[in-house]
């Protein structure tokens, strides 16, 4: 009898432990029950949707093109509030500006299958669909300048440049020395160093980690103050009070979103971006990293290191 009873509480708590690491589905926008679509959208080649949002000069007169990739817990919407103090400089350059949602924010659907080289595909479809030419520019912020790495292995034929702002480091890349890589890892919190562990090395528990109430998960989603510098701190508080009326990043759920984001930036790269090749050899384009020294985040160190092994790359 109490063989009987041991086998079924252990078939109980196995059940148990699959249900808590399975992430709800999540509400696609336009579909029953889900949220509603308010802005462009694209089909893509696997019959997704990219939501997309337009500013400055009409395609057809721009000088130039670009694509700006929003960052964490983010949309296309506060990514392109960075161009809203400069409306002369974006009229004056004659700049066509387009965002959007990356995979699974805002009214995208989610891509379970994402990696660095689909969201570089993804920018190109975009692109061609808009009609933006055989060149464009990238800029992205934060994770979204992850998302320029990709496009920096993937389409560098069809860059005509790109910029990284804090771009987001995996500390696992192989270029990095093991002693640089492992001090700015332990500069963070302890909650966020187990977010990274569970993401890298068992990225199927990254859910569960997340939404438990064992223990602290990750510090960012929770949005602590003690993750920002001082003056991320004043800045963060202007974007919120200017952003609290604009739809938000996850309406379809975190998941796909703020979790995938951890699995796929945190996880094994199929490429190493210290072994990239310069795009333009011929100084036909450039590419730009911009990092603050005293951001808690993003570590200014690992930057640094990055643009030693590729002197292309301009940091001021």
């Amino acid at each position: 009898m109490i063989k009987e009873i041991t086998v079924v509480l252990c078939l109980g708590l196995a059940v148990w432990a699959y249900q808590a690491t399975q992430p709800p589905p999540p509400k696609l926008c336009g579909a029953p029950g889900g949220p509603p679509v308010t802005a462009p959208r694209i089909k893509l080649r696997d019959g997704r949707h990219l939501s997309y949002k337009e500013n400055g000069v009409p395609r057809e007169k721009a000088k130039a093109n670009i694509i700006l990739v929003h960052g964490f817990a983010s949309t296309k919407h506060d990514i392109m509030s960075m161009t809203d103090p400069i409306p002369h400089v974006v009229e004056e350059l004659q700049l066509y500006i387009v965002s959007f949602d990356r995979p699974g924010y805002g009214e995208s659907d989610p891509d379970l299958k994402r990696t660095p080289k689909s969201m570089a595909l993804d920018i190109e479809e975009l692109a061609d669909h808009l009609g933006l030419g055989s060149k464009f520019h990238v800029m992205g912020f934060s994770m979204g300048g992850q998302v320029v790495w990709g496009c920096l292995k993937y389409i560098p034929h069809r860059l005509a440049g790109a910029t990284l702002i804090a771009p987001v480091v995996n500390y696992w890349w192989p270029g990095f020395p093991a002693n640089l890589s492992t001090e700015a890892y332990y500069r963070q919190i302890p909650q966020d160093q187990w977010v990274l562990r569970v993401a890298h090395h068992i990225p199927w528990l990254t859910y569960w980690w997340n939404t438990q109430k064992l223990f602290p998960a990750s510090s960012i989603i929770a949005r602590k103050p003690e993750i920002l510098s001082r003056q991320d701190s004043e800045l963060v508080s202007l974007i919120a009070e200017k952003s609290k009326d604009r739809p938000q990043a996850t309406p379809q759920g975190e998941f796909e979103s703020l979790h995938r984001d951890y699995i796929v930036g945190f996880g094994r790269w199929e490429f190493d971006p210290m072994e990239l090749e310069n795009p333009f050899p011929n100084n036909e384009g450039s590419i730009h990293l911009w990092q603050g020294d005293e951001d808690v985040l993003v570590p200014a160190s690992l930057q640094r290191y990055i643009a030693q092994r590729l002197p292309w790359i301009k940091l001021p």
